[in-house]
């Protein structure tokens, strides 16, 4: 039997599962690493520790008697951080990932010099800073001395191919959250990038998510012993996750609590909307998907157990159970790192809203995943109604109570597959498809995804977080002008 790795490069980590070609997982391993936070609202990692976790990883995978077997490797990544180069294949700085916030002006700049419904038309999408053009332009503007020196600019994935390969692609999914593509054309737009006098040379070339961008660099098949490996395109997280969970139809949509809560929606045509949800390019060739985005999903539990509780998941979770509907009339908004959709507002901070001198541990954490269930409703609120089948993956899906709450807001019936590493899974099945273990991604799909479990929306708690919908919009509203007169003291 032939068997695929697929490898997710995250946020908080490099998770690395070894899957035969049914799909059934052999080994998985995760190998963390942390985000440098150098001031309010950065967020950067280092590249090279991506490298050597990742090859880590790889070496705890392969450690079978089977590596002739391991036919491919698929890479799914973290979407929009930029990774600099010069031209030795030096690392020239930090990337700056995804959840930065610094990049406001470049933002502004890019609307001011495209315009903004041209930007629109061009990219899919209106300028974010949580976009690769702009944190490029940041440094542009702010670390000349670096930008000089600039070789190649990649996305984090298609960095750790290069380096295992020495071949410097790109493909097309994660590049078209980079805001330098044409997505009518699916070629890097020349006309975009000359406006800012940005050489288009040190982007990669573009190929497809189930292309073969070659086999490992000789020291790492040694190092390894993968010599019959492929290493294929691969693709953002979102688009491979979307895979991993058996969403490849238009009538389909998925819900992925991670480090950010992201509601992604495939599409059967190109259909730019008016900013508040992005348009990207899938994993399958020239088809598209409207994607939403609440940056402080995943974070903000991480965040109350790191820095207040010091619980593990399951006890929190466990704990919040035992809590009504509506955690006694206390509310969060979940915008640690402002956010994203539908507000698009970087100044946004999170807020407990009505604490009273009873308010326990046990409704705080289930406040925040209320809150962060009532951001979820916010994105599902936008995206294309004709969805017959909802799937939920990511960390949170975990919990019981977590797809309890998200079925309630959104009052729909939620799917869970019966693999936890969407991501992974997605990555291997794109490897399958490019070594010709499959025909498409869809019939890879067809064979290899099974539902594990549904869970169903709670009429009463419909009807209450259909009236606390209401009261959290209006937190928001009442408080945005405040963030901005604390960022200006």
């Amino acid at each position: 039997m032939n068997f695929y790795i697929g490898m997710d490069l995250g946020t908080s980590g490099v998770k690395g599962v070894l899957f035969d070609k049914e799909g059934n997982i052999i080994r998985d391993v995760l190998k963390e690493y942390d985000i440098i936070s150098l001031k309010d609202g950065y967020a950067e990692e280092d590249p090279n520790i991506w490298l050597n976790k990742a090859i880590d990883a790889l070496k705890e995978l392969t450690d079978v008697d089977f590596k002739n077997d391991i036919k491919g490797l698929g890479f799914s990544g973290q979407m929009h951080g930029l990774v600099l180069l010069d031209k030795d294949d030096n690392v020239l700085r930090n990337s700056i990932i995804w959840c930065d916030n610094r990049t406001d002006k470049e933002a502004k700049e890019i609307t001011e010099t495209i315009g903004y419904d041209k930007l629109l038309k061009i990219t899919g999408n209106i300028a974010m800073p949580a976009f690769t053009l702009a944190k490029l332009l940041w440094v542009k503007n702010n670390e000349p001395n670096i930008y000089k020196k600039i070789a190649k600019a990649m996305l984090p994935k298609d960095y750790i191919c290069y380096m295992l390969t020495n071949k410097f692609y790109g493909e097309y999914s994660d590049t078209s959250g980079m805001q330098i593509m044409d997505v009518n054309t699916l070629e890097y737009s020349k006309e975009l990038l000359d406006k800012f006098d940005i050489n288009i040379n040190i982007f990669p070339k573009l190929i497809k998510s189930t292309d073969i961008r070659g086999k490992l660099k000789e020291e790492y098949q040694k190092e390894l012993g993968l010599y019959n490996c492929n290493i294929v395109g691969g693709g953002g997280d979102q688009a491979v996750g979307a895979i991993g969970s058996g969403v490849v139809k238009a009538t389909d949509a998925s819900i992925v609590l991670g480090s950010s809560g992201v509601i992604f929606s495939p599409l059967n045509e190109l259909l730019i909307l008016n900013g508040e949800v992005q348009t990207f390019l899938t994993c399958d060739y020239k088809k598209y998907h409207v994607m939403g985005v609440t940056n402080g999903c995943g974070t903000s539990l991480k965040w109350l157990r790191d820095n207040l509780f010091g619980l593990d998941y399951n006890t929190m979770s466990n704990m919040a159970e035992k809590i009504n509907v509506g955690s006694n009339n206390l509310y969060y908004l979940p915008y640690l790192m402002g956010e994203r959709t539908p507000i698009l507002d970087n100044d946004a901070r999170g807020i407990f809203f009505g604490i009273k001198n009873t308010t326990s541990k046990s409704e705080m954490i289930r406040a925040v995943m209320e809150g962060v269930g009532y951001s979820i409703k916010d994105v599902f609120e936008l995206i294309p109604k004709d969805k017959d089948r909802i799937f939920i993956s990511g960390g949170g899906a975990q919990s019981e109570l977590y797809r309890k709450i998200i079925a309630s807001m959104i009052n729909r019936k939620v799917l869970r597959i019966d693999c936890k590493e969407s991501p992974s899974l997605g990555a291997a099945i794109l490897a399958m498809v490019g070594n010709n273990e499959y025909k498409s991604i869809e019939e890879a799909c067809l064979k290899i995804i099974k539902i594990y479990d549904e869970t169903a929306p709670i009429d009463d708690w419909v009807n209450y977080y259909n009236k606390g919908y209401k009261i959290y919009k209006e937190i928001y509203n009442n408080t945005k002008n405040t963030f901005k007169k604390m960022k200006e003291i």
